[in-house]
């Protein structure tokens, strides 16, 4: 083989040299011409280029799998592969010519840089390294090294969200090339993406979203390297290793250069660098891709085109043929020569090739190329069918390519169905365009091209939607091109800056959606912050007109108009006026926030006003005097309610005016505390808690608003919680009582029901419960109102001060027996107990001076505990019996009858004992928290009562170390008398009688015991 360089010009240098534009006005200065490039998406670019040179009626485009071919085109852009092998163009050029070394498709070039020609002028295009290849295999041939216009430098390792604007990041798979965008999308608004498997259509769209600056980054495989004009002043590489079709291998500094080169553009110099996981590059590599110093191509891939068709045989073995010059070396096996070598061991492929044209047609049908990127057998297989259509019916079987057309005509499915069907059509579109194969070829032609158009374009709009947020990219145009933003506010508050929702208005406060950062982020709020000045003022003027109705405040102290947050809640110097803050933005400014601030403390004052009105009443009052003003300043302060314990003097100092004039406000003086019922409310309960929590800095203290479900319910009693605030007890109207907390009103109940008790003298009919009118039992009405256990009415009992005695169930039988008058009526204690309840309408429940008003209502405990508290508490008697009778059971051994706590009020040396600590509420707390029995016997009751009793009904009085009595102890401090404390005297027979206070002729009791004394007559 002779071959020559004469005519033939080698354009050499490194990317954005201006190769390709020079070769395009050569071609356009002959009559004629012919220019091949290495991607069917570049031979797209020159064509538009050149049809804007010469027109489109001068211009063909011929590739693989489209045809563009006017009548009398002068010119032809052509893939390489569809490049003519003979031409009588006047001008021919070979871009990208450093490809011949390619293994899989380097034997193409090689063939039309060593054949083809042009009558007047032939260029190859490629880089530096082909210079001593190309000088060898054509002597002749003249050489142009051509110098890059800009300079190439290396920036090193960036993270991939650090990398600057107009950015290219390459990798070599589809899976990583898709992790790059996504993760450009989530952090810098979008990314366009370039794969060597999209269809040119798909790939142009991509480039175009690119370069008319819609995203600023783009992510792609060294598809890019071979000649796309793109605006890049940056590539970074996330990868450095690719598969050529044959393994996996490190890029060559050749071939890196070659991608890197696309960063700068004409005379801007441009940065490379590395991303990822990828390791920087050492300083020899980074010296030799700035300077372009690379090893030269010493070997050119090479196949035979003098084909042997005579036989498959002969065919094989003319593949196989060595190159008959230095400087080539052959191609290792290609996509056709594979599935040639398939179709050889198929029995029916071998009948039908029989003559050098049958073997001739198998060659050509070979020459499909494998878009689907299939199994080779399976490629092999499809290229069977066709070859049997066309020996045996002289085309393609139109019916089977219909069908196979069919589906893949479909735009639904996700981007990897979206490329596979693309794949599908694109075999089809080569299969119309190769002539001779179909019978009516314009037909598919044209199909198979609208089909892959809709594809493409659907696959472009599935790659946007998943990998580019339009609304940063849109902005971002703007942006450049320095135009003012336009903004709107929906009336729900969304807000858009040029048609794309950028956050919400609530209320007064704008929040930005998630993603909005980066460059734009500025701007975005610049835009929005210029329409919400407007709407701020409109909203203000709105809710300075706004009705009650639209504003509520909410457990946590926020107020909330029309469901926005506007303002919260937070202490002053008043725990019933709270301060109030707004919640807006610096944009509320002047009159407009006034107004806002004005109206939402108008709200405030009102609802606390309206929801808490005995109490605000209270705090206005101007008829109370004296001890009475104190006393009502002393309440408000405490939102309503008062230990009476703690108030007792001052209760015992007012006189009656005093107290008629308080109860007017609402205010009920129980025997346990000072309160108004009127507070005892769901509503009232909340707003109670929640002002104390602003005080306090409660908020977020455990149980807060946790227990105003329960007194909603209904409740009259709740198991009580240790990590609770011992406090929003007490603002939600409960008691702590140790074990279980009573609702305060339902305690002043309990104090109706025992007051008789203790008021009872023998001889008279006795109540239910009562014992020796010193001590009672706990009844069934009382565990019902409280909805309680007999162990929880232990607790309760002890926390409110009572002290227990405990007796035998049989000698506390005997003793009510012998108290019985003789014909006692069984309606007798109802009765007693029915004008005690008159009275207490009237008198205070105090000891000394009974003077209260009527219990409020309260729902009963539901019918289970109501039942199971009936049944666990009877009366001594009863009691005794029962046990009695349960002990002579048949062959069951005898159970000690259960003791009978008989309780009185704790006396004053219970009450010294107990120390001065603050308040009746510690007390109680004290007393219901671990008060448990030891031998029997209530821890906390006075010594002198823990005895059995002995004869009379005293009890066994023990001795100190000293020999004398030993009295009782503290309630709450275990037994102090065994350690040596003070005796004391515990015998109820011991202390004086009490003084009976004369009667006031004009009081209510008067005219009440006047009346019981009628209705005897």
């Amino acid at each position: 083989m002779i071959l020559s360089g004469r005519g033939v010009t080698a354009v050499l240098g490194p990317t954005n040299t201006g190769k390709t534009h020079y070769a395009i006005e050569r071609m356009v200065a002959h009559e004629t011409g012919v220019i091949g490039l290495p991607l069917r998406l570049l031979a797209r670019e020159v064509y538009g280029r050149l049809v804007d040179k010469v027109g489109q009626h001068n211009v063909a485009l011929v590739t693989g799998e489209e045809k563009i071919t006017p009548h009398m085109a002068r010119y032809s852009v052509c893939t390489v592969e569809a490049m003519p092998r003979e031409t009588r163009a006047s001008f021919v050029a070979i871009d990208e010519v450093q490809l011949a070394g390619d293994l899989e498709r380097g034997h193409i070039f090689t063939d039309r840089v060593l054949h083809l020609r042009g009558r007047d002028e032939t260029l190859l295009l490629g880089a530096a390294t082909m210079k001593p290849i190309l000088e060898q295999l054509l002597p002749g041939i003249h050489v142009i090294e051509r110098p890059r216009l800009s300079q190439l430098f290396y920036s090193g390792s960036k993270k991939i969200t650090r990398l600057p604007q107009r950015t290219a990041i390459v990798a070599f798979s589809a899976d990583e090339v898709y992790a790059i965008a996504e993760l450009i999308r989530r952090q810098r608004g979008g990314a366009a993406v370039v794969l060597g498997a999209l269809s040119p259509r798909t790939r142009n769209a991509q480039v175009a979203l690119y370069q008319e600056g819609d995203v600023e980054y783009l992510v792609a495989t060294d598809a890019i390297g071979m000649g796309l004009n793109l605006d890049v002043d940056h590539v970074a590489f996330a990868q450095d290793r690719k598969f050529d079709g044959y393994q996996f291998r490190n890029l060559n500094p050749a071939e890196l250069a070659q991608i890197a080169g696309r960063a700068g553009r004409h005379l801007r110099d441009g940065t490379f660098g590395v991303t990822g996981r990828v390791d920087p590059f050492d300083d020899e590599l980074v010296k030799r891709i700035e300077t372009h110093q690379f090893d030269p191509v010493r070997m050119l891939q090479w196949r035979t085109t003098r084909f042997d068709y005579s036989s498959l045989a002969s065919l094989r073995q003319s593949l196989d043929a060595p190159p008959p010059i230095g400087g080539l070396t052959r191609a290792l096996p290609a996509v056709d020569q594979q599935a040639l070598e398939h179709l050889s061991r198929y029995p029916d492929v071998r009948d039908l090739a029989t003559s050098p044209e049958r073997v001739e047609k198998l060659w050509e049908v070979c020459a499909l190329p494998d878009y689907r990127r299939i199994a080779p057998a399976q490629h092999a297989d499809l290229i069977s069918t066709i070859y049997a259509d066309r020996v045996k019916r002289g085309t393609v079987n139109e019916d089977f390519m219909a069908d196979q057309v069919r589906r893949a005509d479909r735009t639904d499915g996700e981007i990897d169905t979206l490329s596979a069907r693309i794949a599908q059509i694109r075999t089809w579109t080569y299969v119309s365009n190769r002539p001779g194969w179909l019978a009516d070829p314009t037909h598919w032609q044209e199909k198979t091209r609208e089909i892959e158009d809709r594809l493409s374009d659907a696959l472009h709009e599935r790659l946007t939607k998943r990998f580019v947020d339009r609304r940063t990219s849109v902005l971002m145009k703007r942006l450049r091109e320095n135009a003012m933003l336009e903004a709107e506010i929906s009336v729900n508050g969304d807000v858009f800056v040029e048609g794309h929702h950028v956050g919400q208005l609530a209320g007064f406060r704008f929040t930005l959606v998630p993603g909005t950062e980066g460059p734009d982020a500025k701007a975005v709020q610049a835009a929005a912050q210029k329409a919400l000045a407007l709407e701020f003022e409109a909203r203000a003027a709105r809710l300075h007109a706004a009705g009650n109705a639209d504003l509520a405040l909410g457990s946590d102290g926020t107020v909330r108009w029309l469901g926005d947050p506007v303002a919260r809640l937070t202490a002053s110097d008043h725990i019933m006026r709270p301060r109030v803050i707004l919640l807006s933005d610096e944009q509320l400014v002047g009159n407009a926030r006034d107004h806002v601030a004005a109206r939402i403390e108008r709200f405030v004052n009102h609802h606390i006003a309206t929801v808490l009105k005995p109490l605000d009443d209270l705090s206005r009052a101007e008829d109370l005097q004296g001890l009475a003003k104190g006393l009502a300043f002393q309440l408000v302060e405490s939102l309503g309610v008062l230990f009476r314990r703690d108030v007792a003097d001052d209760v015992k100092t007012l006189d009656q005016d005093a107290r008629a004039s308080m109860r007017k406000h609402g205010i009920r003086f129980g025997a346990y505390h000072i309160f108004m019922p009127a507070l005892l409310k769901p509503a009232p309960a909340e707003l109670i808690t929640l002002l104390w929590a602003l005080k306090n800095d409660g908020l977020d203290k455990p149980g807060y608003g946790d227990l105003i479900p329960a007194l909603a319910a209904g409740r009259t009693s709740v198991v009580t919680d240790p990590s609770f605030e011992r406090a929003f007890y007490k603002l939600a109207g409960f008691r702590f009582l140790g074990k279980r907390a009573v609702r305060i009103d339902i305690l002043e109940r309990l104090a109706d029901l025992i007051r008789p008790l203790l008021q009872w003298k023998p001889g008279t009919p006795r109540p239910d419960g009562a014992y020796d009118g010193r001590r009672f039992v706990a009844t069934t009405a009382m565990l019902s109102i409280l909805g309680a256990t007999p162990d929880d009415m232990e607790e309760i009992l002890k926390g409110l001060g009572y002290r227990a005695d405990s007796v035998k169930a049989e000698e506390a039988a005997a003793f009510l027996a012998a108290q019985a008058p003789a014909g006692a009526s069984a309606a007798a204690p109802t009765e007693a107990a029915e004008t005690t309840a008159e009275a207490a309408d009237e008198h205070d429940a105090d000891a000394a001076d009974a003077e209260g008003e009527a219990p409020v209502a309260a729902e009963q405990a539901p019918a289970t505990e109501t039942a199971e508290a009936a049944a666990a508490v009877e009366t001594p008697a009863a009691e005794a019996e029962a046990l009695a009778a349960e002990g002579v059971a048949a062959d069951a051994e005898p159970v000690e009858a259960k003791p009978v706590l008989l309780w009185r009020p704790g006396s004053r040396h219970d009450n010294q004992r107990q120390g001065q600590r603050h308040g009746g509420e510690r007390q109680g707390d004290r007393q219901g928290q671990g008060e448990r029995r030891e031998g029997g016997r209530p821890r906390g009751q006075p010594a002198g009562e823990r005895g059995e009793r002995r004869d009379g009904g005293r009890p066994n009085q023990g001795k100190g170390r000293d020999g004398k009595p030993q009295g009782g102890n503290r309630p709450d401090r275990g037994e102090r008398n065994e350690r040596g404390g003070k005796p004391q005297q515990a015998k109820f027979e011991a202390r004086p009688p009490r003084k009976e206070k004369p009667i006031d002729p004009d009081s209510p009791f008067a005219k009440l015991a006047a009346l019981k004394e009628q209705l005897k007559k």
